[in-house]
């Protein structure tokens, strides 16, 4: 891909990544990051999934190079900040301690130049609220790993005719009525905590479903995913708030032509 001088930015949010995994799209990752200079970096959650490594163990370099860049980058002064999710919450006994340089927090109230306040967290908190327990939890990510063997292979299968990106698991959750509920839930859930928390939005993942909206006065943004979507939310240096695709760096990278970030006061 070819390279244009990195876009600046204030803050960098991404979640759910799932190294470890065999449909995390660590070279996409890779690639996004290097196209960005951001002052903040926050992970909230599932940057590691061990749920997948305890079924089979896929761990290629590029797995590894995400982990040494974000080290990188912790060292060389970028704040990186790691909110640990439900597939690693292993690492939550490390919260409050610095790994390399990386912060490990539960949760997290970030400040934009703006002045606003965003909760920080993974969202798994939520699956109690929206009648999701362990058992359901478990049954859902089996379903949701099957489809995303599918998913992958459609996703190879159409790059190489030169298909554009189409998801089939975010066409499933669009589609059917238990997944647009429980997202509805899950966003009403988020919301409500980001108000109690006397905050004006909520920053969080866990769904793989990217969204940006207002739910009763609170701002709603979820960054997303690294296994379907390729998406994180980015703020600028004027507090400016959107989500940003992967394929839009890309094509922006081979058009050789600046990366417009979208934005308003509001988001």
């Amino acid at each position: 891909m070819a390279k244009l001088s990195a876009v600046k930015v204030e803050s960098i949010f991404i979640s759910d990544v799932h190294l470890g995994q065999s449909g995390c799209r660590a070279a996409e990752l890779l690639e996004f990051l290097a196209e960005m200079d951001a002052k903040n970096i926050f992970v909230i959650g599932d940057l590691i999934d061990f749920w997948a490594m305890r079924r089979s163990v896929c761990w290629p370099q590029a797995h590894q190079d995400v982990l040494r860049m974000l080290v990188d980058r912790a060292r060389s002064g970028v704040r990186v900040m790691y909110l640990p999710g439900n597939h690693d919450e292993a690492a939550r006994e490390f919260v409050g301690m610095s790994i390399c340089g990386v912060e490990v927090r539960r949760q997290h109230v970030h400040r934009t130049v703006d002045g606003r306040r965003l909760l920080l967290l993974h969202g798994d908190e939520f699956d109690s609220e929206v009648r999701c327990g362990r058992i359901r939890v478990a049954l859902g990510d089996a379903l949701y790993s099957a489809a995303l063997v599918a998913n992958n292979l459609l996703y190879r299968a159409r790059r190489i005719i030169g298909l554009p990106e189409w998801s089939l698991t975010a066409w499933l959750k669009r589609s059917v009525s238990d997944a647009r509920t429980y997202i509805a839930l899950f966003e009403a859930s988020a919301a409500r905590a980001a108000a109690r928390a006397g905050c004006d939005g909520v920053v969080c993942g866990h769904i793989h479903h990217p969204a940006s909206r207002e739910i009763d006065g609170i701002l709603y943004l979820n960054d997303g995913d690294w296994v379907e979507n390729c998406t994180a939310l980015i703020e600028t240096h004027g507090g400016k708030l959107s989500l940003l695709r992967w394929s839009d760096v890309r094509a922006r990278a081979r058009a050789q032509r600046p990366l417009r970030l979208a934005g308003s006061s509001k988001a």
